[in-house]
C-alpha cells in the first residue's frame, strides 16, 4: 500500500490591498481629475479678481467672500434655495410616501397590480422628460397671454389672470409648483420598491386590529422604509441646493431677481458679468454648504440607526 502523498501547502490568502488596488487606482485618479483638482482650482480662482480669458488676474484674497456677506442678491438666492428644498424635498417626499402607500396597500390589492403600475408610471413620467422640454411645457402652460392656465381662467370669467412668471410675488411659487410636479415620481418609485420588501403579515395583522391607513403609515410603512426615505431626502436636498436649469429656462432669475438661486447667480457672474473670481467664490461657498448638509444628514442617519 503506497504512502499517502503529503498535503499541498495552503495557498496564502491575498491581502485586501493586493485584491483592491487595481480598482482603487482608477477610482482615485477619477476623483482627482473630476472632483478634487477642479474644486481646488475654483477655490484658487475665487481669491483673484479676474475678468476671464487672457485678462490679468489680480490677487484680492478673501475680498470676494467678504463682498458676499453684504450682497443682497446672494442672500436672496440662498433664501430661494430653502424654498427649493421645500419644493424638491419636503413636499414630494411626503406626497410620494402617501401615494406609494396608497398604491401599494389599497390600489394594487383592490384593482390589480397593472393599475398601480400604470399610475406609478404616470407619476414618474416627468422624471424622464429632458429638463428643457419640461421647462418649455411649463413656459407655455403658464404663459400670461396664451397659456393653458390663463386661457382656462378667462374661460370661467376671470378678467385679469395672474402673470405667473412675470410677477415677482408669485414667480417663485410657480417655479416651485413645476419642481413638485417634476420631482414627485422619484420618491414614489423608490418607496414603492421599498414596500416590496416589507413583510405583508404586518399589514394583515394591522388590518385585523382595525388600524387605519394613517396608523399603518406611521407605525409600519415609515419605520420599515426609513433607509429609503433617508436616501431620497439626501439626494433631493443636494439637487435642490444646486438646481439651475429650471431657473434658466423659466425665468432667468427674474423678475427683479425674485427667482435667482446660487447656481444661477454663479453662472451669471461667470458668463454674463465676467466676474469669474466672484462667481468662483459663490460656487465654493455652495460646495461647502452642500458638503456640510450631506455630512450632517449622514451623521443623523447613523445616529438614528444606532438608536
Amino acid at each position: 500500500m503506497t504512502a499517502a502523498s503529503p498535503l499541498a501547502p495552503a495557498r496564502p490568502r491575498s491581502r485586501p490591498r493586493e485584491r483592491y488596488w487595481p480598482y482603487l487606482v482608477p477610482m482615485t485618479a477619477g476623483f482627482l481629475v473630476i472632483v478634487l483638482i477642479p474644486l481646488l482650482a475654483n477655490v484658487g480662482i475665487s481669491l483673484f479678481d479676474w475678468r476671464g480669458g487672457a485678462s490679468d488676474m489680480e490677487w484680492v484674497g478673501l475680498r470676494n467672500y467678504t463682498d458676499l456677506l453684504s450682497d443682497e442678491l446672494f442672500w436672496r438666492s440662498f433664501q430661494n434655495s430653502l424654498l427649493m428644498i421645500v419644493a424638491i424635498v419636503v413636499v414630494p417626499t411626503l406626497a410620494g410616501l402617501v401615494l406609494a402607500a396608497l398604491l401599494f396597500n389599497l390600489v394594487a390589492p383592490r384593482y390589480g397590480s397593472r393599475i398601480a403600475s400604470f399610475l406609478r408610471g404616470s407619476f414618474y413620467l416627468p422624471q424622464i422628460l429632458p429638463i428643457a422640454v419640461a421647462g418649455f411645457i411649463w413656459s407655455w402652460v403658464m404663459n400670461t397671454d396664451a397659456g393653458a392656465v390663463n386661457s382656462f381662467l378667462r374661460g370661467i370669467g376671470v378678467q385679469d389672470p395672474p402673470d405667473w412668471l412675470g410677477d415677482p410675488r408669485i414667480a417663485m411659487l410657480t417655479v416651485m409648483l413645476m419642481m413638485v410636479w417634476l420631482q414627485l415620481g422619484y420618491p414614489l418609485v423608490i418607496f414603492m420598491a421599498a414596500l416590496g420588501r416589507v413583510d405583508p403579515s404586518l399589514y394583515e395583522a394591522a388590518d385585523l386590529d382595525g388600524a387605519s391607513f394613517g396608523q399603518q403609515l406611521r407605525r409600519i410603512t415609515i419605520p420599515e422604509i426609513r433607509p429609503e426615505i433617508f436616501i431620497v431626502s439626501l439626494t433631493a436636498t443636494v439637487a435642490a441646493l444646486k438646481v439651475f436649469a429650471p431657473i434658466l429656462i423659466l425665468t432667468g432669475g427674474g423678475p427683479e431677481g425674485s427667482t435667482v438661486v446660487p447656481s444661477y447667480y454663479a453662472y451669471r457672474n461667470f458668463f454674463e458679468l465676467s466676474e469669474v473670481g466672484y462667481g468662483s467664490a459663490i460656487a465654493t461657498v455652495m460646495a461647502g454648504v452642500i458638503l456640510v448638509v450631506a455630512l450632517v444628514m449622514l451623521w443623523f442617519q447613523r445616529r438614528t440607526e444606532n438608536a
